[in-house]
């Protein structure tokens, strides 16, 4: 793809971005700071060098499929500034290469940029705000932060770009079998299965009140810290962290029962924490960009808002998949026969990991009637 004939030979450049002549043009200045230019140079490897027209020009994309990769990826308008770099053109020519060759569509190839650019940024903003900022506090009086900060982001640049590279292989590895696993056919490979839990700390509205920004700062990385591990260490994937709520998947009901009752016990015994309650709800989840969504969510949300303190709440259908499969018993007063009969013939009884406990049937909004069940660990 090329630049339409009459802006080559010299032609004046359009703007990158224009706008209506009744808009005001909220293009973003690139900073002219001496020493966010040297880091900027540093990190990427190159100096400016393009207008965004030059960048789409020389990349040989169009100014407009340029724009809506910049964008999806989640950077300001820049205007006409020289800012851009070698890696942006070569960025913006592999991009269109796939598209060009087929193996993605041009909506294919936005969502890429764009889901790369949103899980990147958290990721950048994280390692400023709270990694770098601590460890560039100067180390001796009179030293500047200007002093530190360039030679030690020179030492721990590669370092962490080539774990970054390995983290995502390994993340890409994980869910590329996850998904061929148990992919059926095409339509499961967006459309699956999985068990869906919200875990929600009770009157948190009522912390942020009370505690100092440090305190409450300190006591959210401290929860999602140890949600993060835990379904990590158990089988299920953290989807998002919301503050007060974290959101997690997992293949198998199993699995995201034994993680919400983990999280229970591990939280219930810190006494820094407010107490807990988590929603699990099991079925058909519709993936996109690493984010799940569809009715089997929403109704793992509600169960979570209306679970005691310190208890699980799940749906039917988790809790029908946990009896089938012989991790709880379909009753206690089933459980009991089988127990009374394995004792009468000399054999070992039916061991179960959970128990379940129909609780009251009530509306929830949007979802109709559902009778949630109690999900507890069962003794051994």
């Amino acid at each position: 793809m090329t630049v339409d004939d009459e802006n080559e030979g010299g032609a004046p450049e359009p703007p990158a971005y224009p706008t209506p002549h009744h808009e005001v043009d909220h293009t973003a200045e690139p900073s002219d700071d001496p020493l966010a230019i040297r880091l900027e140079q540093l990190i990427l490897g190159a100096d400016r060098r393009y207008t965004p027209f030059q960048a789409a020009r020389t990349a040989g994309v169009s100014m407009e499929l340029a724009s809506r990769f910049w964008r999806a990826m989640g950077f300001a308008d820049i205007g006409q500034a020289k800012a851009l770099t070698e890696a942006d053109v070569l960025a913006l020519r592999r991009l269109a290469g796939l598209v060009e060759a087929g193996l993605l569509s041009e909506p294919m190839a936005v969502q890429v940029a764009r889901s790369t650019g949103q899980t990147t940024a958290r990721l950048a903003e994280w390692q400023i705000d709270s990694f770098l900022e601590g460890l560039t506090e100067p180390p001796e009086p009179g030293m500047t932060r200007t002093e530190v900060t360039y030679p030690l982001v020179e030492l721990l640049l590669p370092e962490l770009e080539e774990f970054l590279i390995y983290v995502w292989r390994r993340q890409l590895a994980a869910a590329t079998g996850r998904v061929l696993v148990q992919a059926a056919d095409d339509e499961e490979m967006v459309d699956r299965r999985l068990a869906v839990g919200f875990a929600d700390l009770v009157g948190f509205t009522r912390l942020t009140r009370r505690l100092e920004e440090e305190e409450l700062g300190e006591l959210v990385e401290a929860f999602e810290t140890t949600c993060a591990d835990l379904v990590a260490a158990h089988g299920g994937r953290l989807i998002k962290t919301l503050g007060d709520e974290v959101l997690y998947a997992a293949d198998d009901p199993g699995t995201a029962a034994e993680i919400a009752l983990r999280l229970i016990e591990t939280l219930s015994h810190d006494e820094t924490m407010p107490a807990l309650r988590v929603g699990i709800a099991f079925g058909t989840v519709t993936t996109r960009m690493g984010d799940v969504f569809g009715t089997t969510v929403n109704l793992a949300s509600r169960l979570t808002s209306i679970a005691p303190k310190d208890a699980v709440l799940v749906d039917g259908a988790l809790a029908a998949e946990l009896s089938r499969t012989g991790e709880a018993p379909v009753s206690e007063t089933e459980a009991a026969e089988q127990a009374a009969r394995a004792e009468k013939e000399g054999r070992q009884a039916a061991t179960y990991r959970f128990a379940l406990q129909p609780m009251w049937q009530r509306p929830v909004r949007g979802l109709g009637v559902v009778e949630p069940w109690l999900l507890t660990r069962r003794p051994t």
